[in-house]
């Protein structure tokens, strides 16, 4: 049996990016590890920070796609980082065990804001903004993506 197609999508969060003023590096990184993992990334897309922005593209990301949606940037202190509660307006369920494994990868990720869940049969899961804090945190979750895509979307596991 062969193993089913895993899809991926990236948000970057960022004015600075929306605004020509940063390169999108750590949007770039998530696609290549989720790509280096197996996944098929279907969409890169980039929008402003703020809770609002987040919602609006949330909901287009997710509705109707059956896959995983990491979301780099917005989760820290800074006043525009609303990242989790755009996130949190959208989703259906939290999966507070895949935000928990991720904040525990550094010292760093302890003021990570960032939160998962699932809206329909997309997880969303939100990554910091730097290129080596997303990338550590979606590693530390990974391994468990597809399992958990499979539970989502009632296909066969082996349990």
């Amino acid at each position: 049996m062969s193993e089913p197609a895993k899809y991926a999508k990236v948000l970057t969060v960022s004015d600075g990016v929306v605004h020509g003023a940063r390169d999108d590096e750590s949007g770039r990184a998530l696609v290549e590890q989720l790509t280096n993992a197996g996944f098929d990334v279907v969409e890169h897309r980039v929008t402003a920070d703020g809770s609002d922005a987040v919602e609006h593209v949330l909901i287009e990301m997710c509705d109707g796609f059956a896959g995983v949606v990491v979301s780099t940037g917005g989760t820290g202190f800074a006043p525009r980082d609303q990242t989790p509660e755009g996130t949190r307006r959208v989703i259906d369920r939290e999966a507070p065990g895949l935000a928990e494994a991720m904040r525990l990868v550094s010292p760093l990720g302890r003021l990570s804001r960032g939160v998962a869940g699932i809206r329909g049969r997309a997880i969303i899961c939100n990554t910091p903004g730097s290129p080596k804090g997303c990338v550590e945190q979606l590693a530390a979750i990974l391994d468990v993506l597809p399992h958990a895509l499979r539970l989502l979307n009632s296909e066969p596991t082996s349990h």
